[in-house]
């Protein structure tokens, strides 16, 4: 895992927001808007899933599968490993929404290519591939499929401001935290922020842990945009700047009516759950060997409504 130096923290005051991986996070890019001159079009890959039914299976849900991507400075962010996956659906006439997260050592079953890490279906086909994989998983097609980088983290988190989460029990981390976090209700600024939703050493349960983790982030997002969105015109400049600065085929009906369902979503009506799973080897590798029937379930909870009863 890298450290950042003072000297690139200090750049990440200028990054806009379009760059957060984090889907739940993404997804506030929609009702934010993003600083004019410091983001190019290729930070974020909205893409529209060539759907593989006739039918759309979920027509009231809008599901977007956010892909955190681990791509290095120069190379193509929708082509290498997902970092962080999580399946968000929003029910814009109930206000209810939902985020389904997996580890991205998930070992599946990848269309065409045989069982693999889940995260290895963006390095052999791209977005589309990765939807299919984790529709495989969970049993739901994505809508659109939203790729961005992990380093706007802070950048968002800085123009919002603070945001407050629940974290359950304290941790560290020698690299990015050594002074770690308390359990209980915290603070977080645009450096903790980022902290928070990527340490997975420091925590009992790992990659999941680390992905409910991105998900109370989500919450927290969410809970300060909530805050914001009664001004005039955010959520229109929003979109307009989600447009002018991202890559995507979808059309800019599609995309005001993703905020528009944003703009719905009560706090009370978000359920998150993680997919578990064992730990073990495939071949050399160690992988994860998700429980697929919890995540069938997940699936089959959230469906037609984003919400998840019980995880």
């Amino acid at each position: 895992m890298r450290v950042r130096s003072a000297t690139m923290r200090g750049h990440l005051r200028t990054r806009a927001l379009v760059r957060t991986p984090l889907l739940a996070l993404v997804l506030a890019l929609v009702v934010i808007a993003v600083p004019e001159p410091e983001v190019a079009p290729t930070r974020v890959n909205l893409v529209k899933v060539e759907r593989a039914h006739q039918v759309d299976l979920s027509p009231d849900v809008i599901w977007i599968l956010a892909i955190g991507s681990d791509a290095r400075p120069g190379e193509n962010m929708t082509r290498t490993r997902a970092d962080a996956l999580q399946l968000v659906g929003i029910h814009a006439d109930t206000g209810a929404a939902t985020a389904i997260g997996m580890a991205r050592d998930s070992y599946v079953n990848i269309p065409g290519y045989g069982r693999d890490r889940i995260n290895a279906a963006m390095v052999r086909g791209g977005p589309q591939l990765q939807a299919r994989a984790v529709e495989q998983l969970i049993g739901i097609e994505p809508d659109y499929v939203m790729v961005t980088r992990f380093e706007g983290l802070e950048g968002m988190v800085r123009e919002i401001g603070n945001i407050t989460v629940n974290n359950p029990y304290p941790f560290s981390d020698p690299n990015l935290k050594r002074e770690g976090f308390r359990g209980g209700r915290i603070s977080l600024g645009w450096y903790d922020a980022m902290a928070f939703s990527r340490i997975r050493k420091g925590l009992r349960d790992g990659d999941f842990g680390r992905s409910a983790n991105q998900q109370r982030v989500m919450r927290g997002i969410h809970a300060k945009i909530v805050e914001k969105q009664a001004r005039p015109g955010f959520i229109e400049g929003g979109v307009a700047a989600v447009l002018k600065h991202t890559s995507t085929d979808a059309s800019p009906a599609e995309m005001f009516r993703i905020a528009q369902a944003i703009g719905t979503v009560k706090s009370r009506k978000i359920s998150t759950c993680v997919i578990q799973g064992g730990i073990g080897q495939a071949g050399a590798a160690s992988v994860v060997f998700p429980d697929t029937a919890a995540a069938r379930r997940y699936g089959n909870d959230a469906r037609n409504d984003a919400t998840i009863k019980r995880c």
